[in-house]
C-alpha cells in the first residue's frame, strides 16, 4: 500500500463513513480496528426470521446525512419507516400503563383534549400547561441549564418526572438533572428566546411545517428510518466498498505522538505514520490516545461522560402471549423504575422485521447512574424483566429466544457545559493541524450525526496540505 494520506482509528459507523470517502477519492488511508469486526455499536442479526438490532434500530429522518450516505451506496430501496399511523407509546404511573397523550412534541403539549384527560399528570401541572402559553420570550438568551431545570421552568416538576425524563433516558441514557438543554433540546430553547412559551413556538412551528407540505404536494414524513435487513446493511455495504481500496487492520492503537512530517502512531507493535489522523473513537478512547500529543486536550476529551447499557431480546411465540397493547412500546420514568428503562414492540415499530407468527420485545436497562446493571449475567437480567414485563403486560409466556448486548461507555453524555467544552476542544484542535474527531461525543449522538462527522473529518483530511513541522 502506499504511504497513507490519514490513518483512521475505530471502526465504526463513523471511522467506516470517513474510510469511504478515501475509498471514493482514491487516496490511500489505514483504518485501525481493535475488535473483529467493523460496525461499531451497528450489529444486526437475524434470528427465526426476525431482524434484531444490539444497538440503534433506526435513525432520525430529520436528519439528512444517514439518508444521504444510504442512497449513494444503492440502498435507497431497502429504506423502510415506521409504523406511525400506529405511533402509540406507553408510560407508567403507578404500575400501570398510560398512553401518551396524544399531540406531544415531546414534552410540549398542541392538543388540549388529550392533555386534559389523561390521567398520566395531575391537575396542577395541566393548568400550569395551559398557563405557559402566554409567557413571554426573555430578554436575552439564558445561560446553559439542565433538561431538568428549563422543564420545570415551563412545565413543572412533573412534566420533567413523567415525560422528559423517561423520553430523554432511551434517547441518551443520561440524567436530565444533568444533561445540557442547550446541547440535547436546542431547538426548544431557541422556541424559548423567539417566543417565550414553547407551546406557542411548536404550535406556530407545526402551522408552517403543514403549509410546506400542502405546496410541496408531500406528507409527513416517517419519523424514523432504517433498513429492511437492519442496519448493519449500511456498514456491511461501507466494509465491502472500502476493502482492496483501504487498508484495513485489526489492531490496538496504543499511542499517538507528533513528527516532523505529521503524526506516528503506535497499534499493536507496529509504528505507522501519516500526514493525518482522524480520531474515530468515544471521547475518552482519544484523550488517552493524546495525553503525550496536547496533555489540555487530552483532559477535555477525557472530561466527556459516557454512559453504559444493554439490550436485550427477547423472542416469544405469539400463540403464547396475552394481549398486546396496540402502539410502539413502554418507557418506565425513573420514579417507578426498577431495572427494564424502555422495551419496544418491534413488530409494531417497523414492518418486515418480525413475522406474524412471533412477537419481540426489544429491553433496554442500564444508563447514567445504572451501569451495574451490566455486571448481572443474562439469566439473571433475564429473570429480572421477565418478573416487570410480568407485572406490566400480564403474560407468562416463556420466550422462543433471547440476544444480549452490552455496550459500557458508549453513550456520550452531553452536561451542562457541553457547548464551552466543545469550543475549548476546537480550540487546541487549531494548534494540531491534521487532527480530527468524530462520532457520538460532539454534536449529535444519533448514527446520521456520526456520519456526518466522519464524512467532514475526511473531507478535511483530503484537503489538507501538510507543512512539515519545525
Amino acid at each position: 500500500m502506499p504511504v497513507p494520506r490519514a490513518i483512521i482509528v475505530g471502526g465504526g459507523i463513523s471511522g467506516l463513513s470517513a474510510a469511504y470517502e478515501f475509498a471514493k477519492a482514491g487516496q490511500p488511508a489505514i483504518l485501525l480496528e481493535a475488535r473483529p469486526r467493523l460496525g461499531g455499536v451497528i450489529e444486526t442479526e437475524r434470528v427465526e426470521g426476525c431482524v434484531l438490532e444490539g444497538g440503534p434500530d433506526s435513525f432520525l429522518a430529520a436528519k439528512p446525512a444517514g439518508l444521504e450516505l444510504i442512497r449513494e451506496v444503492g440502498l435507497g430501496p431497502e429504506v423502510i419507516g415506521s409504523n406511525d399511523s400506529s405511533r402509540v407509546t406507553y408510560l407508567v404511573r403507578g404500575g400501570r400503563l398510560v398512553p401518551m397523550p396524544d399531540g406531544l412534541m415531546m414534552m410540549v403539549p398542541t392538543k388540549i383534549l388529550p392533555m386534559v384527560t389523561s390521567p398520566l399528570l395531575g391537575w396542577g401541572t395541566k393548568v400550569r400547561m395551559g398557563l405557559e402559553y402566554f409567557r413571554h420570550p426573555p430578554v436575552q438568551k439564558m445561560p446553559d441549564r439542565s433538561v431538568a431545570d428549563f422543564i420545570t421552568d415551563h412545565y413543572g416538576r412533573e412534566t420533567v418526572d413523567y415525560l422528559a425524563e423517561p423520553l430523554l433516558s432511551g434517547v441518551y441514557g443520561g440524567s436530565v438533572d444533568r444533561l445540557s438543554v442547550n446541547s440535547v433540546l436546542s431547538r426548544f430553547v431557541d422556541l424559548e428566546h423567539k417566543y417565550g412559551s414553547l407551546t406557542r413556538g411548536v404550535l406556530h412551528a407545526r402551522r408552517l411545517a403543514a403549509a410546506q407540505r400542502k405546496a410541496s404536494g408531500k406528507g409527513a414524513p416517517a419519523l424514523f428510518q432504517t433498513l429492511k435487513g437492519g442496519l448493519a446493511q449500511l456498514t456491511d455495504e461501507l466494509e465491502s466498498r472500502i476493502r482492496g481500496k483501504i487498508d484495513i487492520r485489526q489492531a490496538t492503537v496504543e499511542g499517538i505522538e507528533t513528527t516532523p512530517q505529521g503524526f506516528r502512531v503506535r497499534a499493536s507493535g507496529e509504528v505507522l505514520d501519516a500526514a493525518s489522523v482522524i480520531l474515530a473513537t468515544p471521547a475518552w478512547a482519544a484523550g488517552a490516545l493524546l495525553r503525550d500529543v496536547d496533555p489540555r486536550l487530552a483532559g477535555l476529551l477525557e472530561g466527556v461522560e459516557y454512559s453504559s447499557s444493554a439490550t436485550l431480546a427477547i423472542g416469544f411465540r405469539r400463540s403464547d402471549c396475552g394481549p398486546i397493547p396496540p402502539g410502539f412500546g413502554i418507557l418506565i420514568p425513573a420514579c417507578e423504575r426498577k431495572l427494564l428503562v424502555a422495551c419496544t414492540f418491534i413488530g409494531a415499530k417497523f414492518p418486515f422485521r418480525v413475522p406474524d407468527e412471533i412477537v419481540v420485545i426489544r429491553c433496554f436497562v442500564g444508563g447514567a447512574g445504572q451501569e451495574g446493571v451490566l455486571d448481572l449475567d443474562d439469566r439473571e437480567m433475564l429473570r429480572r424483566i421477565q418478573d416487570e414485563l410480568q407485572g406490566l403486560l400480564g403474560w407468562t409466556a416463556q420466550p422462543l429466544f433471547t440476544r444480549v448486548a452490552r455496550w459500557h461507555r458508549a453513550m456520550a453524555q452531553y452536561t451542562v457545559g457541553h457547548e464551552a467544552r466543545l469550543a475549548s476542544i476546537r480550540e487546541q484542535l487549531a494548534g494540531l493541524p491534521g487532527l480530527y474527531l468524530a462520532g457520538n461525543a460532539y454534536e449529535g449522538i444519533g448514527v446520521p450525526d456520526c456520519i456526518r462527522t466522519g464524512r467532514q473529518a475526511a473531507s478535511q483530511a483530503l484537503a489538507f496540505q501538510f507543512e512539515p513541522r519545525a
